[in-house]
């Protein structure tokens, strides 16, 4: 009999009307990933990257003053990076140096794993556009999984701004 716990994926699509280096570009240069990290109404102080196969990128979101204002740091551990098809990384919550801590010492509700299996896809669909396919894996309890979601999307919704308008959810 198996002690493993059931576990949820969160997947989200987006179609952009901008070339697939764009994007890839989008989610691995700093000066770009500080403009559309965070959900709605979060801002990113910081984003050094380090993209590339055992590199760690450190990013931070910054929440909004009515929710406390509050720096919340990820390190992005890479573990494929294949330029500008596909990145795979580890996210996990971790100090201003990047050093790892629990989502819970984060402020995290339960149900966020420790680390959060991340795969995302880009893809050429002709000249003008490409979409990305994010998968998150690991979360253990349903609410979690909801929050991921709502959050991704809304980082996608402000990546949709950045790279211009006529973006489509395809979740």
């Amino acid at each position: 009999m198996s002690n493993s716990q059931p576990t949820f994926d969160v997947h989200a699509t987006r179609t952009f009307p901008v070339s697939v280096e764009a994007v890839f570009a989008a989610w691995t240069e700093g000066d770009l990933v500080k403009q559309w990290w965070g959900p709605l109404g979060f801002t990113c102080p910081m984003a050094e990257m380090d993209v590339r196969s055992g590199g760690v990128s450190v990013v931070a979101m910054r929440a909004p003053a009515e929710f406390g204002g509050a720096v919340m740091y990820n390190t992005w551990t890479y573990t494929k990076v294949d330029p500008p098809n596909r990145l795979e990384y580890d996210m996990r919550f971790s100090t201003p140096e990047g050093q790892p801590i629990s989502p819970a010492s984060a402020g995290i509700p339960g149900g966020v794993p420790d680390f959060v299996p991340h795969v995302v896809l880009f893809d050429r669909l002709d000249d003008h556009r490409s979409r990305v396919s994010v998968t998150e894996s690991g979360y253990t309890a349903h609410d979690a999984r909801a929050m991921s979601l709502a959050g991704l999307e809304e980082c996608l919704d402000k990546l949709a701004v950045l790279l211009g308008t006529g973006s489509t959810a395809n979740t």
